[in-house]
């Protein structure tokens, strides 16, 4: 095989990875262990040392790491990163497909997608759904949205990364979906630490109430599912049967919880938000459905 033959291969195979927090070194570090090539790139090049000597190639300049493969995946703070670090390679974008796995809301998301291509680039929306250090295993998956010829094209790759979970070819679906995603899982954490410090109050250590706390979590979503064999069918037709969990008995619930917390001293804000879900549903007559009724709510705040 001659050089311009392995120049070739290491082009059609090289991936570039922009912004190395712990998910870009993570990704790095899996990329490299798969054989193919990475160049990197960081505001603060020190944080590339770790992948430098696991070997990566460390690109003097945002341009130079762009130019160096076809696969740019960016791992940012938010999509104003991606100005801000592109804006003086925006030449040497056309022809390469980006892959944003940063956060941000899916309007932003839907315009860096037409800066993308206003530039000749290909942009694929992408959301990690675990933490760095699962990235590359088996349990690792991340939602994807964009073009479909570019998912294919890249899927190989993308899929070291994690089991990838394609959306469609809305930019904004998989960021809707990862902050869907952290919605639930920023909500479950903050009552996960709310009921932590009510039994703390009663004088329960961490390490005692955690585990039991968990355990309930663990749980919540086969009591979801329990009575449903589609979640989310009844709720799709307009149906909230409440021949299981009503709303004014899920609202008592809440009423309880509040009053627990007032008891105690603690931050009533999450606890006070969940009531108020439950008292608009019962202030509008729907005291009698399933507790899926606030939803309602949710999507028509008042």
């Amino acid at each position: 095989m001659n050089e311009q033959q392995n120049h070739s291969i290491r082009q059609e195979n090289a991936v570039t990875v922009i912004g190395l927090g712990p998910m870009g070194q993570a990704m790095t570090r899996t990329l490299l262990a798969a054989g193919h090539p990475v160049t990197v790139w960081n505001r603060t090049a020190g944080r590339a040392d770790g992948v430098v000597t696991a070997g990566a190639v460390l690109a003097a300049t945002p341009r130079k790491a762009v130019e160096a493969a076809d696969l740019v995946i960016l791992s940012l703070t938010d999509y104003q990163a991606m100005y801000d670090v592109l804006g003086s390679a925006t030449s040497s974008l056309a022809g390469r497909t980006l892959v944003n796995l940063s956060s941000d809301t899916p309007d932003r998301t839907r315009a860096a997608a037409t800066w993308a291509v206003s530039h000749h680039a290909t942009f694929l929306t992408g959301g990690v759904m675990v933490p760095a250090p699962m990235v590359g295993t088996e349990t690792a998956y991340v939602y994807y949205s964009g073009p479909a010829e570019a998912m294919r094209s890249h899927l190989a790759t993308l899929t070291l990364l994690g089991t990838p979970r394609y959306l469609g070819e809305d930019p904004g679906l998989a960021q809707m979906m990862y902050q869907a995603q952290l919605a639930a899982f920023l909500t479950s954490l903050s009552g996960l630490m709310h009921a932590t410090a009510m039994l703390g109050a009663a004088g329960m250590k961490a390490q005692e109430a955690l585990p039991e706390l968990l355990s309930a979590a663990d749980s919540m979503g086969a009591i979801v599912r329990a009575g449903e064999k589609n979640p989310g069918a009844a709720l799709d037709a307009g149906e909230h049967p409440g021949d299981l969990s009503t709303v004014t008995m899920m609202g008592a619930t809440s009423d309880h919880i509040v009053e627990t917390s007032t008891s105690l001293g603690l931050d009533l804000a999450l606890t006070r938000a969940v009531q108020a879900h439950y008292r608009r549903a019962i202030e509008d007559g729907h005291g009698s459905d399933n507790w899926t009724r606030i939803i309602d709510g949710i999507r028509e705040p008042r």
